[in-house]
């Protein structure tokens, strides 16, 4: 993977993006995130470039000669969502990270409440999570996302009704020292509790994407997610309390 770093200072915040075939999404999103954030936070962007095979790496290109907090991180071949959300997390300088979808359905103008959320929370907060009104996903896709949520709530108890929102934000330390697994992104409440960390929760609007069809499709989400599932519930029935510890000198 390569990575165009800007040289000002670091950023308190970064905003990662992973993305995937999405060209005709990347300049208006970018506009909309630096709506969101300018004025408010010193701030990078990390668009995470999953393997892309249409013109998303020349358009991100194009975007950060004119953007200098703009960062583009490429992935030679699509690793999937969670790895290039982990991918940006590593490269991330910002003592905070927001994550959000690169198609556009997660509307940045929710960026500065999660982000807040997680300033005002302090060291008890691990994560601001997302959750969606207003779906706008086709019905079966509902259907999936309800079933799943469902499932996962019966037996992680996580107290999260939509854990595929892409609006996220958390401490980026606190990310990095979870146990990675393909597919973490969705399990961030129920990892979140089982390290002693709160969670906050902002309703946020969903809208339809702005151009193109998903990238990441049903058996991404479905059949690997099962499995994801008894890991994580396995993770979490083998926590075992940190003891108290001193010195001897």
């Amino acid at each position: 993977m390569t990575a165009q770093v800007s040289s000002s200072a670091a950023p308190a915040v970064s905003i990662v993006v992973p993305v995937r075939n999405e060209a005709d999404n990347i300049a208006p999103l970018i506009a909309e995130i630096a709506a969101a954030l300018d004025g408010r936070w010193p701030y990078e962007i990390i668009y995470v470039n999953d393997g892309s095979t249409d013109a998303t790496g020349e358009r991100l290109l194009a975007e950060m000669k004119q953007r200098p907090m703009l960062r583009q991180i490429r992935h030679a071949v699509s690793t999937g969502q969670s790895a290039a959300v982990r991918t940006g997390v590593r490269f991330a300088r910002g003592t905070i990270v927001a994550t959000l979808d690169g198609d556009g359905q997660n509307d940045p103008k929710f960026l500065p409440d999660l982000i807040g959320a997680v300033e005002k929370g302090g060291a008890q907060v691990g994560l601001a999570a997302g959750q969606r009104l207003g779906r706008k996903d086709t019905g079966f896709k509902k259907i999936q996302s309800r079933i799943a949520n469902g499932v996962r709530n019966a037996i992680l108890k996580d107290g999260t009704r939509d854990t595929g929102c892409g609006l996220k934000a958390f401490r980026r330390e606190v990310f990095l020292a979870m146990p990675y697994f393909d597919g973490l992104h969705r399990f961030l409440p129920a990892l979140m509790r089982r390290e002693g960390f709160g969670i906050v929760y902002v309703d946020v609007v969903d809208r339809p994407r702005l151009s193109g069809v998903s990238n990441y499709g049903f058996f991404d989400r479905l059949w690997i997610g099962i499995m994801d599932l008894a890991g994580v519930w396995w993770l979490i029935r083998r926590k075992k309390p940190t003891p108290a510890a001193t010195e001897v000198t």
